[in-house]
């Protein structure tokens, strides 16, 4: 399971990336609010552990955005503060679960396993921008009420672009993201699967900026 670990507590953070991964989890690191932010964003994300004391940004903020920006992936949220007024306001942002430090790590792996198992079967595994919309349990692309026939590589194209709206995404950035299909690693290569991703859903949908790389919506 891939994990997002958002956690300013230098120590805190190593230690429980250290005990995640020990417990097959492959977890990404955060260290303040705007980081976190991004990476959150990331569509090969499956749970994220947010801290809400965080640098930068605050958690329940970094929270709201997500959700403001169809970002489902299920949250626990992770405090030192243990007042229900924490738990209320993070469930109310759209957590998923809420776990107090100290904390053992039995029973957060647990809480990860759960939660990717709960967020199998929930409606908020669509992921929406205009008219487009994607169903994330099934796969289904939908412009409007048009199913559309995606292979596997323009869907996960089509993810990180509806999961990055309105930034620039360089031909490098897509590379690194699609690095496990060989042959993807060149320009030209990129180029046309952006082509016949916009035959698809719109050629309008996706620009081209001159020297810079592509930005969608």
């Amino acid at each position: 399971m891939h994990v997002l670990l958002v956690e300013d507590d230098h120590d805190l953070a190593a230690r429980t990336k250290r005990g995640l991964t020990q417990a097959g989890f492959v977890v990404e690191l955060a260290v303040d609010g705007d980081d976190g932010l991004e990476l959150g964003m990331q569509p090969q994300i499956e749970v994220i552990i947010l801290d809400l004391g965080l640098p930068g940004r605050p958690g329940l903020e970094v929270l709201k955005e997500w959700r403001s920006r169809g970002v489902a992936t299920p949250v626990l949220v992770l405090t030192a503060r243990g007042t229900w007024i924490d738990k209320v306001g993070g469930l109310n942002e759209g957590a998923d679960d809420y776990l107090t430090k100290p904390f053992h790590m039995p029973e957060l792996v647990a809480r990860l396993h759960a939660l990717k198992r709960r967020g199998w079967g929930r409606a908020s595994n669509l992921l929406t921008h205009d008219d487009i919309t994607i169903n994330l349990g099934t796969g289904e692309v939908f412009v409007g009420e048009k199913a559309l026939d995606l292979t596997s590589l323009e869907l996960r194209m089509l993810k990180y672009f509806m999961n990055r709206p309105r930034h620039v995404i360089s031909q490098t950035e897509l590379v690194e993201h699609l690095y496990n299909i060989e042959d993807m690693r060149e320009s030209n290569t990129i180029e046309v699967y952006i082509g016949r991703l916009r035959r698809k859903i719109g050629a309008e949908k996706i620009k081209t900026l001159r020297g810079m790389g592509y930005r969608f919506g």
